[in-house]
């Protein structure tokens, strides 16, 4: 069930943010969308999820999904976006239970809570949180949605926006390796990334945009050299060149090596 996208134009008002994009990405990886503010990610995401107008087409497993019915998208693919306004006084475990199919499905909110480093958090108000636990209790949301990486109908998908915007470098690699998981299990992610380093890290294929346009695809080991980044983001950059002596830096996978 490839997602895949073909000459993707997006107009916000009278303003070009996407010109004709092509964008493709498998089950089994995590795919992810890298590049400067502004240069149209996010628009991306929500032109492949059908949450912003486009001309194009855009097809999950064949199935273009401007004529699929909510539903049948939904029972496909979850959506967590970069943030999420709630105006009533939910607690946390309502919040999850949003995105189950079905009432009788509720135990599967305490499990994506527990996923998610949050479990005892059940009864918590959601607007009492910190930013970075509200994105977890989202993400939770999601994940009761989707229930398994592969269905009946085949395999399933997450659609992340920043989804490690708001955290530490222990729940960012939690998230991320929540992503790794589902991919490994045959489901696909697209994910938003602003962290590079994670990005080369989890990623199995990554776009870089720049300007509404892909600048680069491929393997992070093709894609992230000095030549693309620094084009993108417009800053001489070095890729795995480490800092003047005496001046500390952390990569996460040291990070992980540790908490293993």
């Amino acid at each position: 069930m490839t997602l895949q996208a073909t000459d993707i134009i997006v107009h916000l008002g009278k303003t070009r943010v996407l010109h004709g994009i092509d964008y493709v990405a498998a089950p089994g990886a995590v795919s992810c969308i890298v590049g400067p503010n502004g240069s149209g990610k996010t628009t991306l995401l929500r032109a492949l999820t059908g949450e912003v107008g486009y001309d194009g087409r855009v097809t999950l497993g064949g199935t273009d999904i401007k004529g699929a019915p909510p539903w049948a998208l939904a029972e496909r693919r979850g959506v967590l976006p970069q943030a999420t306004a709630l105006a009533f006084p939910f607690n946390v475990i309502e919040v999850v239970r949003l995105g189950l199919p079905y009432p009788k499905d509720a135990p599967l909110a305490r499990h994506a809570l527990a996923r998610v480093g949050l479990a005892g958090y059940e009864t918590r108000f959601y607007q009492e949180l910190s930013g970075g636990e509200k994105q977890r209790v989202q993400l939770a949301r999601v994940l009761a949605q989707i229930r398994e990486p592969v269905g009946p109908e085949g395999p399933r998908w997450l659609f992340l926006d920043e989804p490690v915007s708001a955290l530490d470098i222990a729940h960012q690699l939690q998230v991320m390796q929540i992503a790794r998981d589902f991919a490994d299990a045959g489901g696909g992610v697209v994910a938003v990334m602003h962290d590079l380093n994670l990005t080369a890290m989890f990623a199995d294929a990554v776009h870089v945009l720049e300007g509404g346009r892909v600048l680069a695809e491929g393997p992070p080991g093709q894609v992230m050299t000095d030549a693309v980044l620094s084009r993108a983001y417009g800053c001489v950059l070095r890729v795995g060149a480490a800092p003047p002596a005496g001046v500390p830096f952390v990569l996460p996978h040291v990070a992980a090596e540790a908490a293993e």
